[in-house]
């Protein structure tokens, strides 16, 4: 029979698996394919690219971010661990950190996925099209390292104090 722990901890990793593999991919084919289809002006390029952006992030990233979150208090619970440790602070807020990115970068990609859908009717991107790109691509450099870093606390927990 199988502990329910060991079941507690397969789904913490393959959700944080999931939440930065998909992370990783959404931000590779969002940034490449958006690139080339503002090179090339392809607007029905970009719109399929951002349409495509936010479905993956709706269907793969948001599930894993909760079943993160839901895992991870769960077997904080269980194993004791008080949530004022080093290790507790240090991971909760990262995790609120990344969370604290990746919700304006929701919002972001929703409004470039709008503002691409109407710039199929009027043939033009406005310049807050570019401005958003910007934030966007910004706003994924402390994401990415922050769940680099709280992959590396789950696997050596440097800072565990029960």
């Amino acid at each position: 029979m199988i502990d329910s722990v060991v079941i507690l901890k397969t789904l913490h990793v393959f959700s944080a698996t999931i939440l930065l593999g998909t992370g990783i991919g959404i931000a590779f084919f969002c940034w490449f394919g958006s690139r080339a289809a503002l090179r090339d002006n392809n607007i029905g390029a970009l719109r399929m690219v951002l349409r495509f952006t936010v479905l993956a992030d709706a269907l793969f990233t948001a599930p894993a971010v909760l079943a993160q979150a839901v895992t991870g208090a769960m077997l904080m619970h269980l194993a004791g661990w008080s949530w004022i440790s080093p290790w507790s602070i240090t991971a909760v807020g990262l995790f609120v950190l990344v969370g604290a990115c990746w919700l304006p970068v929701l919002w972001i990609q929703w409004r470039m996925k709008q503002l691409a859908d109407h710039a199929s009717d009027t043939g033009t991107l406005p310049q807050a099209f570019m401005s958003l790109f910007r934030a966007w691509f910004l706003l994924g450099m402390p994401a990415l390292a922050a769940m680099l870093t709280l992959v590396f606390l789950m696997v050596a927990k440097p800072l565990a104090v029960m």
